[in-house]
């Protein structure tokens, strides 16, 4: 049995990336997944490796900027799988810039899409927590929370995530309901694929200078990401709270 069986778990941005590894990787071990995003094709091919597993799946073409849309899809997942125990902030976007050539736009996107979207869901999927007792709130940080060049939004809302972890941690844990935030290096998606080509090279080559830097001499798979986020959705991590926990191959910012 898997360490998640009997579980019902929402994913936003789960139509590729790290959420679409985290849905798979939770319907591995026994879970029921809810796959959230705007990206409906990307959700269509994660529901196709769902299908494959046998694994039950609902998705939601959800802007978790939009407190309505939110709070419909939470409240239809649970009713339609008469729970919900796991919600994983993952819905991200870049708008990389240096300050003086960084718009409003640019920033209150990014701004909205983290930080405002990880507490919209957070907010509509706490009450049903709080209602059965049990819960548990991942959401993805990053080590550009530490500072990062280019990056003056982004580093601001993944280090607002984990001000809202701890922050949650404290609020919710007397209903048995966990939150943490997993605040990954460097993992090899479209988004550090782009990232790559912004800065007019191959996304290969940039991730074998990346690589360089790593304490393991490898850059991260989503994978690897959602291994960790398994991990505290699971009952094994039931002691622990507010934790912001790096996957980054080694202690560096990278």
């Amino acid at each position: 049995m898997g360490r998640l069986e009997g579980r019902v778990a929402f994913v936003t941005g789960a139509g590729r990336g790290i959420g679409a590894a985290t849905v798979l990787r939770m319907a591995e071990e026994g879970a029921r997944v809810v796959l959230a995003d705007i990206d409906e094709q990307g959700c269509q091919q994660a529901r196709a490796e769902l299908q494959r597993l046998g694994a039950e799946s609902l998705f939601f073409a959800c802007d978790v900027t939009q407190a309505d849309a939110v709070q419909r899809a939470i409240d239809e997942a649970a009713h339609r799988f008469g729970r919900l125990d796991i919600l994983v902030n993952n819905a991200g976007v870049l708008r990389d810039n240096l300050l003086f050539k960084m718009s409003e736009d640019d920033w209150d996107t990014v701004m909205n899409v983290h930080m405002k979207g990880a507490f919209l869901c957070s907010r509509a999927a706490q009450a049903h927590m709080v209602r059965q007792r049990y819960g548990r709130i991942i959401s993805l940080s990053s080590t550009s929370a530490l500072g990062n060049r280019g990056q003056a939004n982004y580093a601001a809302a993944k280090a607002g995530i984990q001000g809202l972890t701890r922050t949650l941690a404290i609020e919710l844990g007397q209903f048995g309901i966990t939150v943490n935030a997993v605040a990954p290096g460097f993992i090899d998606t479209e988004m550090t694929r782009s990232t790559a080509r912004r800065l007019g090279m191959e996304p290969r080559q940039f991730m074998e200078a990346v690589a360089r830097e790593v304490p393991v001499r490898r850059v991260g798979q989503p994978r690897d990401v959602a291994n960790v986020i398994c991990f505290l959705a699971s009952d094994e991590a039931s002691y622990v709270s507010g934790q912001i926990i790096y996957v980054a191959g080694g202690p560096g910012r990278i």
